[in-house]
């Protein structure tokens, strides 16, 4: 019969992927609004398409936007508030189209704001500008601000 052996005891604890967490300084990230269409009306309603917000390619520029980011909508006349993605339209067409489910919750005319998010280090939040952009009531643009300024200066000097 062999003897009973004492676990020797370990010099340096067991390295978990939860001690290395704890070892490494944690970056906080913060959720930044990132771009902003301020006061776009409503142009169609598509409940039988599959989903999403289609928005005029000049528009989706202006507010950085890509095909299929998550965006928020905000509907002005009836508060309510929905997460969606987005699909490009037709430039120059001032097309803003709730697709699917969505469509049930603003009508055609309706006044929203479309909002998109970006995380950042905390160090970065604090000067992260938000790229807003303005427009008429047929959705074509009338001003923009925010980050990407420095390319409506150099369209002036052309």
């Amino acid at each position: 019969m062999r003897p009973f052996r004492v676990a020797k005891p370990r010099l340096k604890p067991r390295t978990t992927f939860k001690n290395k967490l704890k070892d490494e300084r944690a970056v906080k990230m913060r959720t930044m609004l990132k771009s902003k269409i301020h006061r776009a009306r409503v142009t169609n309603c598509n409940v039988d398409y599959e989903g999403s917000i289609t928005i005029d390619k000049d528009l989706m520029d202006a507010a950085d936007l890509l095909s299929y980011e998550k965006v928020d909508v905000l509907n002005i006349n009836n508060g309510a508030r929905f997460h969606t993605y987005v699909i490009e339209g037709e430039r120059g067409s001032g097309e803003i189209c709730l697709n699917g489910a969505a469509a049930r919750l603003v009508a055609k005319g309706d006044i929203v704001i479309i909002l998109s998010y970006h995380v950042v280090p905390e160090n970065e939040a604090i000067t992260s500008t938000p790229r807003l952009v303005y427009v008429d009531s047929e959705n074509r643009i009338v001003d923009t601000k925010g980050e990407k300024d420095w390319a409506k200066d150099l369209i002036s000097t052309l």
